[in-house]
């Protein structure tokens, strides 16, 4: 049994090895290469080459192509560019644009795993023969030893850790994959790419998301969409207008800045957040912080590698990828949605966000699953937003 959990000398094992042209996964394609296994590296062009070129900070940049080709003929093994331009526009970039006309939060960087990476890269990788697929990812996969099934745990690393991106991996795909950095800090994958001598080796992390120039979110929208800026009505939560926008897709739940409408509210003068987007009734509504606080969340398009006991689950769950576990109970709808039930209140709970759960044990570290956040409520007062 070789060091990936094949049953094969590392020479007569094929790894196809997504390459973004980062320090990540150059380093997991260059170790696997420095071990003997028959690697072929594969990098997605995801969208139009002459603007990527241009871009920094980026997945999927132009110049984050050449990296990764560079990578692949300085330690001399294959490396394919594969041109998943229109899967990506339907995919991820489409989707991002009318989640935002639909009031949503979206994530495209679990859309772009869950679907062209994930589905479309595995069967590229299939087709090429190989036994299994590695990626740069920040996560472990473990086979419990009881079981001998694979499971997906969170990275050792904390601050790295991408867990709650990959909630939608399934367990044929998590069968197939491989994800070498799991155990390691980043600090470790560093002295790698200096030991190997990649030319990345001091490459910064990206930032971007990679087809949203610096950060704004709503000029994407509208080209995608030109009809998404369509001007409406700020209202407080008596339906009272406070003000006008420039199009629903400008907001999101829990923002406090940049709402135009001065002011705050009670004699403190406390600010206003947005409490709810309406793209119905093309209004924003704006409300005090406490009117943001949730603690049932409804979940669809869920992804479970456990079976959900009739009578639920203790969980610990996540629904930002920047926000700590907090303690749930997970119970299973028969339409194929599920609730969370957060012990505690949290604010700012957006549809189109994930609701990804950990097992219950603080030394429990298992992705259990997850799904998309569709609605938010609070038990004390029951109001869909």
């Amino acid at each position: 049994m070789n060091s990936l959990g094949i049953n094969k000398d590392p020479k007569d094992t094929r790894v196809v090895v997504a390459m973004s042209g980062g320090v990540d996964s150059s380093v997991t394609a260059a170790l696997l290469h420095e071990q003997g296994y028959d690697v072929v590296g594969v990098t997605l062009q995801l969208y139009d080459y002459g603007k990527a070129v241009e871009r920094k900070g980026a997945c999927c940049a132009g110049q984050d192509i050449y990296d990764a080709k560079r990578v692949a003929e300085e330690k001399g093994f294959p490396h394919y560019v594969l041109n998943y331009e229109d899967n990506f526009r339907e995919s991820v970039m489409d989707d991002f644009a009318d989640s935002y006309m639909k009031g949503e939060t979206p994530i495209p960087c679990v859309r772009c795993n869950q679907t062209v990476k994930f589905r479309d890269l595995f069967k590229v990788a299939q087709d090429l023969g190989a036994d299994c697929m590695a990626t740069g990812h920040y996560i472990k996969r473990v086979i419990n030893e009881q079981t001998g099934q694979a499971e997906l745990h969170r990275a050792v690393d904390g601050g790295k850790d991408q867990s709650y991106f990959l909630f939608a991996t399934t367990q044929d795909q998590l069968n197939f994959l491989r994800f070498p950095l799991g155990a390691w800090t980043k600090d470790v994958t560093r002295e790698h790419a200096q030991r190997l001598g990649l030319l990345v080796c001091d490459k910064p992390d990206s930032q971007d998301i990679c087809f949203v120039p610096n950060g704004d979110y709503a000029s994407v929208v509208k080209k995608i969409r030109p009809e998404a800026e369509k001007h409406g009505t700020i209202v407080d939560m008596n339906g009272a207008v406070m003000g006008a926008h420039q199009g629903v897709i400008h907001y999101t739940i829990g923002q406090r800045r940049g709402l135009g409408i001065g002011g705050g509210h009670n004699d403190d003068n406390s600010p206003f957040y947005v409490v709810k987007v309406d793209p119905i009734a093309n209004q924003v509504i704006v409300g005090p912080k406490e009117a943001l606080a949730r603690d049932i969340i409804t979940i669809n398009q869920c992804n479970w590698l456990i079976e959900i006991p009739h009578d639920g689950l203790d969980v610990m769950v996540k629904l930002r990828s920047v926000s700590k576990p907090s303690p749930a109970r997970l119970h299973n709808n028969a339409d194929g949605t599920a609730q969370i039930h957060l012990q505690n209140p949290q604010y700012g709970i957006a549809p189109g966000q994930a609701g990804v759960c950990y097992g219950v044990d603080d030394m429990d570290d298992r992705v259990l699953g997850g799904g998309w956040i569709i609605e938010s409520q609070n038990s004390s007062m029951p109001i869909a937003a």
